[in-house]
């Protein structure tokens, strides 16, 4: 089944939900106009069908390969990848003094969106070396900055997160790797790092690697961590790749899916150490790392975003082709084909309803970001971080539980056709389950969002968002548009939920954190429908095009997904005293 970027629906998401249009209008970005936006998109689109989307199947059976230390991408990537940097699509966000672009990340996360519906193997690369380019910008020496920005915005050198290690995963206390210095400014490297994406590959001539270390004095815990940067070539006096460095691949993991990306083990320092310049303070490496992970987690929501639109494009078009089955009064022989079926329906509308909440709630976090950089006073760019912080817990959690469930519909869609992998359905789905794990598990994200950012300036970010939410459905309410039915009654029933659950949330945590802890995942996805359902309501009030659609859309998700908010609330407020017994049943 072929794939075409929904150029339409991220068109809208961004302008009638999230905000572009009005970020364009405050001059924040002078080189940016709504039609030139409208032209990235279409081109991107255009890229994502015609050159990405046709290896995503091929990449898939082929995998990457290790030979020695060299690693071996599929057959076209790095023709793929070339055209891609000569583009300038890596440039997009980047910064205008290093040969970026300098436009939004909103603009950023819809070409991200495309490139991994397209292929999400090929995308997350992508990711990676955009949030290189983030911390290198707002950690890096005015030296590195000069000598590495160039070649990390265009491309033509990717970036790597340096974190786990086989002792150390998402506790970052336990890190062994070391960092010694030379008595020069540099520092010598030496550990494992495990589940390196892109750690090595042939689509570049440099890779440049972010790496979690301690000081020989450094204290205990993840306060003693920090951050060095470690190319595999030492770049020469002209800024080309000279000296290898004492950094290889010394294993390529055998994964569920995303097999065209690299997985590698990285051993630094076999020989002696890894040359490594420190990025931003000693012993503040985690707080360095953060600007580059908060860039992925908002990123691998929109790979969530992209599969689910894969895996649902790819359904839809199998509903209209398969043939099973016949409605009343048709003869014994006749069929028709199964998108006739309301059972088959409901779950394409399901499937294409989720895709958009998340879609909404990527962007928005996205818009918040940009505010937070460039827009108003400094209150106004306050109140955009906290809602960017707010957001981004969600977006990635809530988005790539969706990007698997509904790729797991997708299967369903296509019945015994869907578990046999020449379908491509399957791949949909081993490909999507890793994004609900890296980049801080799902369960991870639910607790920083109860713990950390509900509990922004004193509840006071969560307040102002659910009353923005209020003021969505009021006007959804307002519009007595027939095509929405129940919509509005929907929204102030799951926002009233979101409420009380926060209110219970934050009221709770000081006194049990155990019990608010246990509600936390119910409560992020609480928060994730509650979000993403009002948003795609006031965003069909606004709809330019396709309007009926994106009423239908968002009128099935609030009549036949948002009732789920009553059933969660109960979880969150009632749910923590059933595991006290928990343990000793689980090891009876």
């Amino acid at each position: 089944m072929s794939f075409r970027a929904p150029v339409s629906d991220i068109s809208h998401t961004l302008n009638a939900i999230a905000g572009l249009g009005e970020l364009i209008d405050s001059g924040a970005y002078e080189d940016l106009s709504a039609d030139l936006g409208e032209a990235v998109l279409e081109e991107a689109g255009r890229f994502a069908t015609d050159v990405i989307a046709p290896l995503n199947r091929s990449g898939d059976i082929e995998g990457a390969s290790l030979s020695g230390d060299a690693v071996t991408l599929p057959d076209g990537w790095r023709d793929a990848y070339q055209r891609w940097v000569e583009g300038g699509w890596g440039a997009l966000p980047g910064p205008a003094d290093h040969g970026g672009q300098g436009l939004p990340v909103s603009l950023a996360v819809a070409v991200q969106d495309m490139w991994n519906a397209a292929s999400m193997a090929f995308g997350i690369g992508t990711v990676l070396t955009a949030g290189a380019v983030e911390a290198v910008t707002e950690h890096g020496s005015d030296e590195l900055q000069s000598l590495y920005l160039p070649k990390l915005v265009s491309g033509e050198w990717t970036g790597t997160m340096n974190l786990t290690e086989p002792q150390a995963g998402t506790d970052l206390a336990l890190l062994r790797a070391r960092a010694v210095p030379n008595g020069d400014g540099t520092y010598a490297i030496t550990g494992t790092k495990i589940y390196i994406t892109y750690g090595e590959h042939d689509l570049t001539d440099n890779i440049v690697h972010l790496v979690l270390a301690r000081l020989p004095d450094a204290p205990e815990g993840t306060r003693g961590i920090s951050l060095f940067l470690v190319p595999k070539f030492i770049p020469a006096e002209d800024g080309t790749p000279g000296e290898r460095n004492d950094v290889r691949c010394i294993g390529l993991e055998h994964k569920l899916g995303i097999h065209g990306s690299a997985t590698c083990t990285m051993a630094f320092g076999e020989n002696g150490g890894a040359t490594g310049w420190l990025l931003g303070e000693e012993n503040r490496g985690l707080n360095c790392m953060f600007t580059m992970m908060n860039n992925a987690r908002l990123h691998v929501g929109i790979q969530g975003v992209a599969i689910a639109e894969r895996a649902y494009q790819q359904a839809l078009a199998y509903a209209q082709e398969r043939r099973q089955g016949r409605k009343p009064g048709m003869g014994t022989l006749e069929t028709v084909a199964i998108i006739e079926h309301p059972d088959v329906q409901r779950n394409l509308m399901t499937m294409r309803g989720l895709t958009h909440a998340a879609r909404a709630i990527c962007y928005l976090t996205a818009n918040a970001i940009d505010r937070s950089k460039s827009g108003g006073d400094d209150a106004a760019r306050k109140a955009a971080l906290e809602r960017a912080n707010l957001l981004t817990p969600v977006a990635k959690a809530f988005s790539t539980d969706i990007g698997t469930e509904v790729a797991s519909i997708g299967v369903q869609v296509h019945g015994g056709m869907g578990y046999i992998e020449e379908t491509g359905a399957a791949q949909h789905l081993r490909d999507a389950r890793i994004a609900q794990i890296y980049e801080g598990t799902n369960g991870v994200q639910a607790i920083d969002l109860v713990t950390r950012k509900i509990t922004q300036s004193g509840g006071a970010a969560v307040e102002a968002f659910m009353d923005e939410l209020d003021e969505l459905a009021d006007a959804v309410r307002a519009s007595n548009s027939p095509d929405l039915g129940a919509t509005a009654e929907r929204l102030g029933d799951s926002i009233a939920h979101l409420r009380e659950a926060t209110r219970w949330l934050l009221e709770t945590l000081p006194q049990d954190p155990d019990a608010a802890l246990a509600g936390a995942t119910p409560y992020l996805e609480l928060f994730g429908l509650a979000a993403g359902g009002t948003h795609m309501a006031a965003g069909a009030l606004r709809a330019n095009g396709s309007s009926e659609a994106h009423a239908a859309t968002a009128r099935f998700f609030a009549e036949n997904l948002m009732p789920a908010t009553a059933g969660l609330l109960t979880s969150i407020t009632g749910g923590a005293a059933s595991l006290k017994s928990a343990k000793a049943a689980l090891l009876a």
